[in-house]
């Protein structure tokens, strides 16, 4: 199949699953039940997933992507950590705070085998901070890079993703993603000695 054609029945795949998770959860979507809201064949749903735990996992892994790979091209430059920190806080942000995410993170703690949770982590978390990790480091080498990521995360992201996926909270507009996201990253300056005003 074409790349162009593919990656459309891919996203279209993805949606019937979202819909799917929002209905039932994760224990009640199955692979068939997906190949049929989509109308894909349990053929190609097979082939290109393997399984549920598969197609969740190419799920993560898009629902992730923008963030993730603003950071790796980000490693790239010679840009100051506290210039691309300002560029990516607000897409991690949004990521986790975004409808995809919150239905991810809900089916995931409804899921008693914990397999769910295993794979968001895995795509996303466990993908995110070593980064993170790396470009401080790279700035601060005699710096603990995983502590102050996971201080970072911590500023930009707080109780905002549990208070989401419980109802607590509903989605940010861009001004309150802002207003976080500026908020942290001074607090993360003061706090490391990394970002400022430095580009």
């Amino acid at each position: 199949m074409e790349g162009g054609r593919r990656a459309e029945r891919e996203r279209a795949i993805e949606a019937a699953a979202y819909e799917i998770l929002a209905e039932r959860g994760y224990g009640g979507t199955s692979m068939l039940l997906v190949a049929q809201r989509a109308r894909a064949s349990n053929e190609t749903m097979y082939r290109w997933y393997g399984d549920k735990n598969g197609l969740f996992a190419a799920m993560v892994r898009r629902n992730a992507q923008a963030a993730g790979e603003r950071l790796e091209a980000a490693l790239g430059s010679s840009r100051g950590a506290g210039a691309i920190l300002r560029d990516v806080a607000p897409v991690l942000l949004g990521l986790v705070l975004g409808e995809r995410a919150v239905a991810l993170n809900r089916a995931a703690a409804a899921d008693p085998t914990g397999d769910l949770g295993r794979i968001i982590a895995e795509g996303g978390r466990r993908r995110i901070v070593p980064l993170i990790a790396e470009l401080l480091r790279r700035e601060r080498p005699d710096i603990d890079g995983e502590a102050l990521a996971e201080l970072f995360i911590a500023l930009v992201i707080g109780d905002q993703q549990i208070r989401r996926i419980v109802g607590d909270l509903g989605p940010p507009d861009d001004a309150a993603i802002a207003r976080r996201v500026a908020w942290a990253l001074d607090a993360f300056a003061r706090l490391s000695g990394i970002g400022g005003d430095r580009p």
